[in-house]
């Protein structure tokens, strides 16, 4: 994040940078529009509850395990086979999404703690016991997708880390949707540990748009969002987060803004199918 580094708020440096202040207010309008719909006053843990599992499919499908919502909700089982790797991302992702409620106040006090425990809960399947939960060692292989390019060297992951959590409990004035671009942008370019630094990245973006006040019910559906946008777009705007220019790091907002904007519109296309009875 060297293009925010310096000053008191870094954040609201990004904040301020040309073209997002128009992104954000556009995503803003998008999500109000979304918690003022009817449904949400009567059913919002329904709609949170169908937000939570788009979003765990959106984002394994962003790891390359692409299921149908149907096979989500028909199967029960998603223990790996020794054949069945997708699984193990499709079952991480859920468990991911099912930890939100018990993270939330975690959060707020101890990012990294929380990022550990998305770590163990998203990869338990696919990595090494001995892998989960921290970052990555030097000379470890690391799986990386979306690529964000070369990646830095263990030691400056660790201290990056610590760098980002400061910032976190520091006050800001930024607004949510730039905190939770820059964590989520941070995660994928630093990629800590040595697979599912997407599902992790994603999720933690999540958690700072409930905890900051944007989409306090967990609502809007941003992993849908960047699906739809596509991977080779996802991938091209993370790449100009690292670069670290200031037109690459706005751009990443500008994505990131535009995938919850896509995000809020799909859950208040669910609030109508739960209107109609659907």
């Amino acid at each position: 994040m060297s293009t925010a580094s310096s000053g008191q708020d870094p954040f609201a440096a990004v904040a301020a940078l040309p073209g997002v202040p128009e992104a954000v207010e556009s995503a803003r309008k998008a999500v109000d529009g979304l918690l003022r719909h009817r449904t949400m006053r009567r059913k919002s843990p329904e709609i949170s509850a169908e937000s939570a599992l788009r979003g765990a499919r959106a984002s394994a499908a962003l790891e390359g395990a692409d299921w149908s919502l149907e096979e989500l909700r028909r199967r029960t089982d998603y223990s790996r086979g020794a054949a069945d790797r997708e699984a193990g991302i499709v079952g991480g992702a859920l468990r991911v999404s099912a930890e939100y409620p018990t993270l939330v106040d975690v959060w707020r006090r101890s990012p990294l703690q929380v990022l550990a425990r998305l770590h163990v809960v998203a990869a338990a399947d696919v990595v090494d016991h001995d892998a989960l939960g921290r970052p990555r060692l030097a000379g470890e292989t690391v799986e990386v997708r979306p690529d964000p390019g070369p990646l830095p060297a263990a030691d400056e992951v660790t201290a990056r880390l610590d760098g980002l959590a400061r910032l976190l409990l520091a006050p800001s004035d930024a607004p949510a949707l730039v905190v939770a671009a820059l964590v989520h942008g941070e995660i994928l370019a630093l990629q800590p540990f040595v697979w599912g630094n997407g599902l992790v990245a994603r999720a933690a973006q999540r958690l700072v748009l409930i905890t900051r006040g944007l989409d306090p019910k967990s609502a809007v559906v941003p992993e849908v969002g960047h699906l739809d946008l596509g991977p080779d777009t996802y991938e091209k705007a993370l790449r100009g987060y690292v670069s670290g220019t200031p037109e690459g790091v706005a751009g990443w907002i500008e994505h990131c803004a535009e995938a919850v904007t896509l995000g809020a519109r799909e859950s208040v296309a669910v609030c109508e199918a739960v209107m109609r009875g659907i």
